[in-house]
């Protein structure tokens, strides 16, 4: 009984994923916050049923030794600075604040976790995927029905979408861009390109599917794929399409036999280079045409071809740019003053207008409102960065143990690729995953957002299950007298 409702929680969380910012959320749980998991829910309910019971038993994969030891400092960190700080910001006292960030933090470490000790075999691991991307076809196509106006605008047809969407996020409906299941366009695109996207393409490189169907050479992946391209499109998310490209190179690269590319004709390399140079001629063109309908996204562009739109404003400016760089120099300057363990995790916004450097702001407006006190905002600023809150918030202490956290999961995807059959697959969507991360955290800093945590545990996952298959040929090669180790599988 105990497994069948933890397999229904389970599909549940994954399936739930796409939804961030679930209105229905009472105030002790996030209900004041922009990222409102609706997986929280089922997540709450598997913690005691199936994880905890198996936490006792279960062995850990290495990357979550400097996780929690990252988690032992930021924790530390941040109450070290309750000692510090006296007052609020915008009506937000320093320990609610504490308590937010810390909850934060659980949250991140609890999906970790739960994707690692609930995933014991190949098996359930193959069928998460299935859920997971069940998951995304349901978000696509509330996209896809969101696309439907930004192509024919219809004010009837956008009301009916936003009152459901009413059930679904804290924020309504964009008119000029999709933002399917979550706050905003850019975490959808985000979402797309950084949740699921990896292992599509991990499918169509190593011919592995999730599923049984296929159709000659098809797989439901390669649907997915390009639905999800589609998709992407339409939330006009510069960095979401730049992810998007990024990883459509990377895939092409590691789709190319570089062994014998040498051996490769000449006709066969210009056939090669052909179809790469059509291929991202037409999506540039697909951009520029559907960019034309989005004021904010065609200012790359318009910048140089309406030059009187300026107005003084430098390219970076013009394109909403410069205020991030300068939440970034902010951070920057709060770790310089605070170099080993920060001033706590969610304390940015309180140091913001001490750290801010001294200039004139009047042509970037968004600063100029985090500067000034309005009723009703209580929002606060972060910095928009993950490297940088990290480094401002938890110091090189807190840093250094999280990016040997992410190294570690670099280096089992690599092996994990080396492998070949299975493994291969997970390696391969685990290194292009993480390459996504590396890219993304450039404009995000939620430790809360599921994403980054649920593609950190599905690749410890199958590292263990490679683990335990290593174990398993060292102790029977023993027996035999054959050897004492595996030269293809970790033993720990």
């Amino acid at each position: 009984m105990r497994e069948r409702l933890g397999e229904i929680l389970w599909a549940a969380l994954l399936i739930s994923l796409p939804v961030t910012s679930f209105p229905f959320f009472p105030g002790g749980v996030g209900g004041a916050t922009l990222v409102r998991p609706l997986a929280v829910y089922p997540l709450l309910l598997l913690l005691p049923i199936v994880i905890l019971p198996r936490l006792w038993k279960a062995s850990l994969p290495r990357p979550a030794q400097p996780l929690l030891a990252f988690a032992v400092v930021a924790t530390g960190s941040t109450l070290l600075a309750l000692v510090s700080l006296q007052a609020g910001v915008r009506g937000v006292s320093v320990q609610a604040r504490a308590l937010r960030s810390l909850a934060t933090l659980g949250l991140g470490l609890a999906l970790y976790f739960t994707v690692v000790l609930y995933l014991r075999d190949e098996a359930a691991l193959r069928r998460s995927l299935r859920w997971l991307y069940l998951g995304m076809a349901l978000t696509l196509a509330w996209g896809s029905l969101q696309a439907v106006y930004i192509l024919h605008f219809n004010q009837d047809y956008f009301d009916l979408l936003g009152k459901i969407q009413r059930f679904i996020s804290t924020r309504p409906l964009f008119e000029r861009r999709v933002s399917g299941m979550t706050f905003e366009p850019n975490w959808f695109a985000e979402q797309i390109v950084f949740l699921w996207m990896p292992w599509l393409l991990a499918a169509a490189l190593t011919r592995r599917s999730a599923f049984r169907w296929r159709w000659g050479g098809l797989m439901v992946e390669h649907l997915l794929i390009v639905w999800g391209a589609a998709v992407t499109l339409f939330t006009f998310s510069r960095l979401g399409l730049a992810a998007l490209g990024g990883l459509a190179v990377l895939a092409a690269g590691m789709a190319i036999p570089w062994g014998k590319a040498r051996r490769l004709k000449g006709r066969r390399l210009l056939l090669w280079g052909t179809g790469v140079f059509l291929s991202g001629a037409l999506a540039l063109g697909l951009v520029f045409t559907l960019g034309q309908r989005n004021q904010y996204f065609s200012r790359l562009w318009r910048y140089w071809t309406n030059p009187e739109e300026r107005g003084g404003q430098s390219y970076l400016e013009f394109i909403a740019f410069g205020q991030r760089m300068t939440y970034w120099e902010t951070a920057y300057r709060m770790y310089a003053d605070a170099p080993w363990l920060g001033v706590g995790l969610g304390n940015y916004a309180f140091h913001f207008g001490e750290y801010l450097p001294y200039r004139s702001w009047h042509r970037q407006p968004e600063i100029v409102r985090q500067l000034t006190p309005l009723e009703g905002n209580i929002r606060l600023i972060t910095p928009k960065n993950l490297y940088l809150r990290l480094l401002a918030e938890t110091g090189l202490l807190g840093t250094t143990f999280f990016a040997v956290f992410v190294l570690l999961l670099a280096r089992q995807a690599v092996h994990l690729r080396s492998i070949g059959g299975e493994a291969r697959f997970w390696g391969t969507g685990g290194l292009l995953g993480l390459a996504v991360f590396a890219f993304a955290s450039l404009s995000y800093d939620s430790l809360a957002l599921p994403n980054m945590w649920v593609l950190f545990g599905l690749l410890s996952a199958e590292s263990l299950q490679v683990g335990k298959v290593g174990k398993r040929m060292v102790r029977r090669a023993t027996t035999n007298g054959l050897t004492t180790q595996s030269p293809n599988y970790p033993t720990n």
